[in-house]
């Protein structure tokens, strides 16, 4: 194993279909480099193409989840060289994976860690975990999706308190402003993230999918063309085998099992 495989380790497939991802840069409060980003994004493409994989948990450790983009990085960079890394590619790997994503968060979710957090479907949260953005204090402003992401999560006022202040905010306020999904004791954010993880994993796939589809591209589309979009999506569920395998197990009062055709 080479000192690059270390910083993101994958855990093996579970046998309900979990796969669990854990950013292993302790010595650096899990700090994105680019090397992180680029082992995030080949782990991400790869679960999201194992058909092994229903849902996927990323977490860090106890103490920080990412503290945000690594600043030696940063330091001497300029303007083509930040555009030629083209991170934005790498995030992508994410935020679009087609499979549900749960973001495990203890401590500290800051900057390129709390958009990280903002790329997952559910944020599970523990209580003594912090949110925040904090670039303006270092004259720059979020790069990865802070400023958009969390005005679409949490609304106007509160997103543009932590963009411009770059204050944190607690697990409570966070659960209050709607920026994470479930606020849980610290020592049970994984195993919770874990339980929440396996049901879904009992539910079809390609309805999750979908489902998933359809919220985040008719988030950003006037509402008669989101709806058009939601029917039809709809509609093509009625052709798959877990529809019909849903039916008969609702009315043969048994749990229903999910191919994911």
């Amino acid at each position: 194993m080479t000192a690059e495989d270390t910083l993101v380790i994958r855990s093996e497939i579970r046998s309900n279909g979990v796969a669990v991802v854990r950013i292993n840069r302790p010595e650096a409060k899990n700090a994105l480099n680019t090397e992180v980003r680029h082992r995030l994004a080949e782990i991400f493409h790869a679960l999201a193409g194992d058909a092994r994989v229903r849902v996927i948990v990323l977490t860090g450790n106890e103490k920080y989840f990412v503290a945000g983009a690594d600043i030696r990085e940063l330091a001497e960079a300029g303007p083509t060289e930040m555009h030629l890394r083209h991170n934005e590619r790498l995030w992508e790997a994410i935020g679009r994976c087609p499979k549900p994503v749960i973001a495990a968060v203890q401590g500290y979710a800051l900057g390129g860690g709390c958009e990280l957090a903002m790329h997952c479907d559910l944020i599970i949260a523990s209580n003594k975990a912090r949110f925040g953005q904090p670039e303006v204090k270092l004259g720059i402003m979020p790069g990865a999706g802070g400023t958009q992401r969390l005005v679409r999560a949490v609304g106007k006022f509160q997103a543009l308190r932590m963009l411009m202040t770059g204050c944190l905010v607690n697990a409570q306020e966070a659960l209050a402003m709607g920026l994470v999904s479930e606020m849980v004791e610290d020592s049970q954010t994984l195993s919770r993230a874990l339980e929440l993880a396996g049901e879904m994993a009992l539910l079809p796939p390609l309805a999750l999918e979908q489902i998933k589809e359809v919220a985040l591209a008719g988030a950003d589309l006037p509402l008669e063309a989101a709806l058009m979009l939601e029917r039809k999506a709809f509609q093509l569920l009625f052709d798959t085998k877990d529809k019909q395998e849903g039916v008969a197990a609702f009315f043969e009062k048994r749990q229903a099992n999910y191919c994911g055709e």
